[in-house]
């Protein structure tokens, strides 16, 4: 395997999440505030997914006062603490750009109908579980053993 390839893939979580463009989400962000450490939601409608690997990004947009923010989270930071799917929304394009002139209603996508709401996660690398090994000392190979008296 390349250096970097291996590198890249120590950097890689092990399971990631099932993001698809028009999807409602909650991303659950770590935040470090001085000494303090605590996690932030920022919840929006998912208009774009980019790039593969461990560059694999996603932008997430939302209106917040009046004012659109967009946000773009590499799935693969170890900031990223989770992403939940609130609705699953029906998106005929790969990026919906088109939602930045929209306000209101209309900046929302159409749901899915019929559609479940599931965190589904796809599994990049395996865990390695290391079993140790037990030595097992039978009953026969204890008693065979001087006893020192």
């Amino acid at each position: 395997m390349d250096i970097i390839k291996s590198i890249e893939h120590e950097q890689m979580k092990n399971k990631i999440p099932v993001l698809n463009v028009g999807d409602t989400v909650k991303v659950h962000v770590r935040v470090k505030e001085g000494n303090r450490e605590r996690i932030q939601v920022f919840e929006g409608i998912i208009i774009k997914v980019q790039g593969g690997g461990v560059n694999q990004t996603f932008t997430v947009r939302k209106t917040s006062y009046g004012v659109g923010v967009e946000k773009t989270f590499l799935v693969h930071s170890p900031a990223v603490e989770k992403v939940e799917v609130t609705r699953v929304g029906k998106a005929r394009r790969a990026k919906l750009f088109y939602l930045r002139d929209r306000v209101g209603k209309s900046a929302k996508t159409k749901e899915k109908i019929g559609a479940r709401i599931e965190t589904k996660e796809v599994t990049i690398k395996e865990e390695l579980v290391e079993e140790a090994v037990i030595e097992e000392t039978t009953v026969a190979e204890t008693e065979e053993a001087p006893k020192a008296e």
